[in-house]
This record gives structure tokens, sequence and C-alpha cells, in this order.
């Protein structure tokens, strides 16, 4: 939004989200979207009367899969807005969210993503139309041979890394050992569909997918939901009790591809300019440089991918990312940490819920709550979610006060949250006292639940 009212900032006062986990059926999109909702209210101490507008994500659901999960909080008649935009579409409810709010008009949001999806590689349920990505899929075919055995999307991003090797020297090591730190960083992670360490030699010598990826470098498709809060400036201001956990959505830019795509280039094809243009207008909003950002989300749905986009969101020179991968400067001990959550590689990459998730792991970092993960001396976190196709979205998240996270304990967390526990390091799921506590208590229909609380093992009180 180009010029809201002077003061009018948006903050993530709340987020929540269920297990990633591997799509076999176990869960349906309205429990799970319901689950992520339920949490985000009771991080933001709010009731859902207090919302005042309500955002969707999915990618692969009918028109109304937003109303199906929203009305089991309360049939308040808000406007509710179902979003897709590929695999940023979790992140583009976050940008609907913050313009909302800082047109003035709207003081409280949630957004609540989710994803049903099937097991194996993305595929269109369309098959009776163009694809919407087709005209991507024809400049590939220019470019270079495409393989009939292997996945499109890891031929795309696959492609990238091999160009990025060519013009600058990265080789397939490089690629494996950001494979093996998502892994690594997923073990403390209770959220992440994969909690396991792969050494440098199992993350090469997994089945090959398309050279130089391998299965320990690519994202599932997976079952989850994700949800945050978003909010106002006065909305906060009659809320003091609140602003220690209330996070800044200091600068955001939502963007698409330019001409560059189209161009003879596989790494400008994965929306490498429009990253690259997202980020310097996104922090020059926020008042920041690439150097300020110690902590990371960004959209690795393949290991390929993140090392170009090292490159495109200014944490590397041109054509040195890979030398930044070599000395360790993507993990703890390093410039930054990108990705403390495992990334879509090890967490998962549920499409609606990717970029909500990414939200989350950001909003504990800064609040200090990630405290068996913690990137510390922290105050400025960057998210980076893209979908080919195409949309980008970047967000700068600071802490409200300016300071550098602390390490908060569990017990404290416990004893002021109305969770009565960490979510950051603890993934439990809700009760009927939970859902009692937000949902809503004007316009609370028990019709509109299906059968959501049987499948949760939990009654909800009327």
């Amino acid at each position: 939004m180009a010029n809201p009212p002077p003061g009018n900032q948006a903050y993530v006062l709340g987020v929540g989200m269920t297990k990633f986990i591997k799509p076999r059926g176990l869960r349906e999109y309205p429990e799970m979207g319901y689950e992520a909702g339920v949490k985000a209210m009771l991080d933001a101490q709010i009731n859902y009367d207090d919302v005042q507008h309500g955002v969707a994500c999915f990618a692969y659901g009918d028109s109304t899969s937003g109303q199906r999960v929203f009305y089991q909080f309360g049939m308040s008649t808000i406007p509710i807005v179902n979003t897709s935009n590929a695999c940023a579409t979790g992140s583009v409810g976050l940008y609907l969210a913050r313009t909302l709010v800082r047109s003035g008009n709207v003081d409280c949001v949630l957004v609540v993503g989710f994803e049903k999806m099937k097991p194996g590689s993305l595929k269109s349920v369309w098959d009776d139309r163009p694809s919407s990505s087709g005209r991507f899929a024809a400049k590939m075919r220019e470019l270079v041979a495409v393989e009939k055995q292997a996945p499109l999307t890891a031929q795309y991003f696959g492609n990238a890394g091999r160009e990025y090797m060519q013009k600058y020297g990265a080789k397939a090591e490089d690629f494996a050992e950001i494979g093996r730190i998502s892994h690594e960083h997923s073990q403390r992670n209770p959220y992440a569909q994969f909690r396991q360490e792969y050494t440098l030699s199992e993350v090469l010598a997994s089945p090959t997918i398309f050279a130089p990826l391998t299965k320990l470098q690519c994202s599932p498709t997976s079952d989850g939901a994700a949800a945050a809060v978003i909010v106002s400036q006065r909305f906060l201001d009659v809320r003091p009790h609140l602003k220690s956990q209330a996070i800044l959505m200091a600068g955001q830019s939502f963007l698409t591809d330019s001409p560059k795509a189209f161009e003879r280039s596989a790494i400008e094809l994965v929306g490498y300019d429009m990253t690259q243009r997202a980020a310097q207008a996104a922090m020059r909003e926020a008042g920041v440089r690439s150097s300020d950002v110690r902590v990371c989300e960004l959209h690795d749905c393949f290991s390929t991918n993140e090392l170009v986009l090292l490159d495109a969101l200014g944490f590397a020179e041109p054509g040195k990312a890979h030398e930044m991968v070599r000395r360790g400067d993507i993990t703890y001990g390093g410039k930054m940490v990108v990705n403390p959550s495992g990334g879509l590689i090890s967490k998962g990459h549920p499409i609606g819920a990717t970029g909500l998730a990414q939200c989350a792991e950001l909003t504990w970092q800064l609040r200090g709550w990630a405290n068996n993960r913690l990137v510390d001396k922290t105050s400025v976190a960057l998210q980076h979610n893209l979908g080919l196709g195409g949309a980008v979205v970047v967000n700068i998240y600071k802490r409200a006060d300016g300071k550098v996270n602390p390490k908060v304990s569990s017990e404290e967390i416990a004893r002021t949250s109305w969770l009565g526990y960490n979510p950051a390091v603890e993934a439990r799921g809700i009760t009927d006292r939970d859902a009692d506590k937000v949902r809503s208590k004007k316009n609370r229909n028990d019709f509109a639940l299906g059968d959501t609380r049987e499948k949760l093992g939990a009654q909800v009180h009327l």
C-alpha cells in the first residue's frame, strides 16, 4: 500500500500450526485449518469475535474452502477471501492481511493456510485446459532437453543449479551441504515432517531425482496448516500486556515476474529477478540492509533454489553463494542462520501453509521463544516465499521494541500465555477448552463443525 495512515503499522500478534505430515489421508483440511486457527487466536489472546476479516490460503481445494474452515470458529458474517498463488499462497495471505490493516479500515485479520496433498511430485489437477505455467515449461524446453522421467518442478530448479555451476563454479557438494544443514536444523523443530540428521555422504548417495538434486535435497509433498493473527497499532495499543510478543511487519513486497523470466536463463526462469526486486523493496521500506538480517526463512523447495536465493536476496556477493555455504555461513556459528525450522526440504511443504509456517518460525525466533534453536542477537528477520509461474513475497520482521531477542524460558511462556506451554518447542494438539476460549461467543454454530471435534478427540463446550 503506497500511503497508509501515518503510524498505522501491522503486527503479527499470534501464530499457530499443526505438525506437517506425509500425505496419507490421515487428516482433512477442515480439522487442520481449525487447529491452526485456534492456536493462533490463543497465542494472540483474542476471541474470534475480535476478527474483522479472514483470509484463507490453499492451492488444492474448492473455491470456498476457506469458509468451510472459518465457519467452525463462528459465523460472524465477516468477509473471507480465498487465495491461491502457487507456492507463495500463504505469504500472499500475509500481504492481504497487512494491506487491509494498514488501510486503516480493519484492525484484526486472521489468516489460515492449509493443504491436503497427494503423494508424489506436484501435478496439476486441471488436465482439460492450458497449464498456468505452460509458458515456463515451453521456455525450459527451449533452453535444455527435458527428461521425461524426472519431475518437471525438479528440472526447473535443477537446471537453475546447473547454470549456477557452469557460470560460477558451484559443485554438487555445495547443494548437498544445503540439504544436510536443512535436515540437521529440523531435528529441533517439533512440527517438521522429517527430523532425522544425515551426513553429507548420505545426502549425496540418496536417489538422484534430477542431477545434481538427490532425494534428500528436495521438499516433499505434505499435509498441514498454519495461521497468523495480524493486527493494527490501535488494536495493540489497547492490549499493552501483549506488546512484548507483537512482531512488526516492517517491510513487505509482493511482486510477479518481469520479462527477464523469459530470457535465456534457467536461473531467471525460477524467479531470480522478482526475488531480487522484492527483497530490495522490502528492505528499503523496513530501513534495513541484508547484513542486518541474522535469521531467514527462505523458499528452499530444492537445495539448488536456496543457493540461488542467497545470491538474489543479497546475502552473498553475486556468483559467490556457494562460497558462503562452504564457509558455514548459513547455519549456527556462521554469518546467519537460514531456515532454522528445517525449511521446506525437511519441515515439509503443504503449499497453502508454507508461508504462514515461515512467519510462525520467525515470530518465535524474534520473541525468543524458539529457545532450543534460537538465533541469538537477532532484531531483524527476513521471510521469502516464491511461487513459480509466478509470485514472490518478501517480509521483513522486527521486534517492536527495536531490541535483540532474549531467550525466554518455556516455563515463563507457559505461565503468561493462553496456550499453557511453549508452542515453539512443543507441538501439541488442541483441547475442547482451548477451542471454547477462542470460538465466537456471539455467532458460534456447532453444525458448522461437522465431525471436526470428534476427529480432534475433543468435545467443544457449548
